[in-house]
């Protein structure tokens, strides 16, 4: 099953290089993705795509096309386009860093690291937090952090494995903390951000973006803690991590609908349409990327391990056979029923690049053991 998967999204992106060019999908409208220049935080998806890719077939075209994305990312970095937010690791983990991985580039390695100091200057005192939008003394954004850092920060940790200097694991180690202590809550359910008052550090409370309420749990979020808290756990060893990314996987699992794909927020009435009606395969994608991770760092006599695998085996096996486009040939895209920003009305059922870069990275981790790029192999 696997097998047949990949095949499909090897066959779909290898007919999408002719399509997209130079330019980036982002998310589609009527089943054709919108291609948009390197200047928005989902861009690393599709270089990721393209690495991964290569890796399983060698093709050279795969290679060159990864390349020039990687080309246009250090563009990117030289003229300071649209980099300032904390989802630096999005657009150099899954690019540059999946260069140097793969191919062991030095420049690509230099680029990284180059990536991750952008990434550091985000660090606030006295808050102790890496601020996720806007500059710094932004009088909306200068107190925010939010869930989906814990994907950004591998950039951190393996910037620190790489130079030797202590406070890129200091700053990721201490962000890890402040995200499981104020953006989990006791029931293992998860607020999108939380805010604290930028000149005294003092908690302020969660509240959300993208989800349902202040209160609700956005499901997108609830997948990024599952698999950042498991990445966070392999670089730095401590228990509470791998605890804590246990506790939001159960709550995941435990609120699935029938068909293990979820809603896009956990607390939204369902519907038969309107806001109610919308899925988030991506969500269920990047939990099941997660729950590859998560049980990679789970000791073999684990209490939670057979149900942990059973439920990926559900949840992918649902991806592939009810949401996957398998069957339309044509498609531009891997998963549909993604959503973005449903309140938003920005792309609520859609294909949306990040969730097609996580279905291919699962598949990759269950058909030839080979994670992402999160992390040196």
């Amino acid at each position: 099953m696997w097998h047949a998967a990949i095949e499909d999204a090897v066959a779909k992106t290898r007919r999408n290089l002719d399509k997209f060019g130079e330019k980036f999908p982002h998310v589609s409208s009527n089943g054709v993705y919108q291609l948009i220049d390197n200047e928005d935080w989902t861009n690393g998806f599709w270089s990721g795509i393209l690495w991964l890719c290569y890796e399983y077939t060698e093709d050279d075209r795969f290679k060159k096309a990864a390349e020039r994305s990687v080309a246009s990312f250090r563009r990117r970095m030289e003229q300071h386009v649209v980099l300032d937010h904390h989802d630096i690791g999005f657009l150099y983990s899954l690019s540059s860093k999946a260069q140097w991985i793969l191919e062991r580039d030095e420049a690509a390695r230099q680029l990284t690291l180059q990536a991750a100091g952008v990434l550091l200057r985000r660090w606030r005192e006295p808050g102790g937090y890496i601020q996720a939008w806007g500059p710094e003394g932004d009088p909306v954004e200068g107190g925010r952090i939010i869930i989906d850092c814990l994907l950004n920060l591998p950039l951190l940790y393996w910037a620190g494995e790489q130079t030797g200097d202590s406070r890129y694991q200091e700053a990721a180690v201490l962000q890890t903390e402040k995200t499981r202590r104020y953006l989990v809550r006791g029931d293992d359910s998860s607020y999108h951000t939380f805010f604290f008052d930028p000149k005294t550090g003092e908690p302020i409370g969660g509240s959300t973006h993208q989800g349902y309420t202040n209160g609700s749990t956005w499901t997108r979020g609830q997948a990024w803690g599952v698999y950042g808290f498991a990445l966070s756990y392999r670089y730095t060893g401590e228990s509470a991590f791998l605890e804590t990314s246990k506790r939001m996987a159960h709550y995941f699992l435990k609120h699935l609908p029938d068909d293990q794909v979820v809603y896009w927020d956990f607390n939204v009435p369902v519907e038969e349409s309107g806001i109610g009606s919308y899925r988030d395969s991506s969500a269920s994608a990047i939990v099941c990327a997660g729950l590859q991770e998560l049980l990679a760092c789970l000791p073999e006599d684990d209490l939670d391990r057979a149900y942990f695998e059973r439920a990926l085996m559900n949840k992918m096996t649902s991806l592939i056979n009810n949401y996957s486009t398998a069957d339309e040939p044509e498609a531009e895209g891997l998963l549909r029923r993604g959503s973005y920003h449903v309140r938003g009305g920005i792309s609520p059922d859609d294909y949306v690049i990040w969730g097609d870069y996580f279905y291919l990275e699962a598949l990759m981790r269950l058909e030839r053991g080979a994670g992402g790029y999160w992390y040196e192999r």
